[in-house]
């Protein structure tokens, strides 16, 4: 056997590299649209922000949307497709109910379908609506959003409990949950920070006011004073009223959540968990500057954004983002 030079070991390993990412999920790149639908960014740019101006909690909505999507078998638009009579899908697991937003993410498809049919896939068309939502405030993109991912055609709502994070997590279930999707601790502080805009239903934190060790007793470590104020609005047994989960500044993207933290004031179990590793807090210190946050927020978005993706000849291009073709 002829043995290899030093330059083809390197172009070996370089293209054995390439397929091992391909095998992996692909690489996503910029303006993957470019030639095959120039429109695809303005389009879904103008009717996102068309829709949040009449509804600003979209914003909230469409953030945890893609985080929910991302986290389940990859951000490949699985958490749109709806339920069979054979088949419950993810968006009526209990944890996906008191999600909205999916009739926007469809007039966006119908648009793209008619400038552009069999193009735009709908696990792109939620990063990126996700992306102009968080940044109507600004009227500015706040983070580039590469595209290219392709549709899943499975969805099960019996996979959200195993890989979903639960708003009564402790730091290490967090870390692991966020590792096994290849995040960092750096990256489970920032991307904490999309707490800083949108509502949570009091069942989701109550147990911290009334029984959170089961003996009828309130969460220490939550500022005293807020405790107050949430009992002011939440009973024991309360499942639908909300609350702002920044208070004071619930409709504005900014760093208020980590301010807000370093004062005992997140308003989950999981927000609290934060400060209960000291790599952890350290960043979360660090994001109460809000250029820093918005900086690192963008790239953790990124790199969530790029969970298991599909590309290449993967999954399909949905015509309908509710259907499998």
């Amino acid at each position: 056997m002829k043995k290899m030079t030093g330059s083809r070991v390197f172009v070996f390993l370089m293209v054995a590299t390439a397929l091992l990412s391909v095998c992996h999920g692909g690489v996503l790149r910029k303006k993957f649209y470019r030639k095959t639908c120039p429109s695809a960014e303005t389009i879904v740019q103008d009717i996102t922000w068309k829709r949040v101006a009449n509804n600003p909690e979209l914003v909230a909505k469409f953030l945890r949307m893609h985080f929910h999507d991302c986290f389940v078998r990859g951000c490949d638009a699985s958490i749109l497709i709806n339920s069979t009579a054979s088949n419950t899908a993810e968006k009526d697991s209990p944890a996906n109910l008191s999600l909205a937003g999916f009739e926007v993410l469809e007039e966006i498809k119908s648009a793209l379908e008619n400038a552009c049919p069999n193009t735009v896939s709908c696990a792109d068309i939620l990063t990126l609506a996700t992306r102009d939502a968080v940044s109507f405030q600004f009227k500015k993109p706040l983070w580039e959003v590469l595209t290219g991912r392709r549709d899943g055609r499975v969805s099960l709502a019996s996979d959200i409990p195993a890989n979903l994070p639960s708003p009564f997590s402790n730091f290490t279930t967090l870390k692991s949950g966020f590792s096994n999707k290849g995040l960092t601790v750096h990256d489970l502080v920032v991307l904490s920070g999309g707490h800083t805009i949108g509502l949570a239903h009091c069942n989701t934190f109550s147990p911290r006011l009334y029984n959170f060790t089961g003996k009828g007793d309130q969460d220490p470590s939550l500022d005293p004073s807020y405790a107050t104020f949430l009992k002011g609005i939440c009973s024991p047994t309360d499942s639908t009223t909300t609350v702002e989960m920044d208070q004071g500044s619930g409709t504005n993207f900014d760093s208020g959540y980590f301010t807000g933290l370093t004062k005992n004031k997140g308003l989950f179990v999981s927000d609290a968990a934060l400060l209960t590793n000291k790599g952890a807090r350290n960043i979360v210190n660090e994001l109460t500057i809000q250029a820093d946050f918005f900086t690192e927020f963008g790239q953790s978005m990124k790199r969530m954004g790029a969970i298991d993706v599909l590309t290449g000849t993967a999954g399909e291009i949905r015509k309908v983002c509710g259907k499998i073709n």
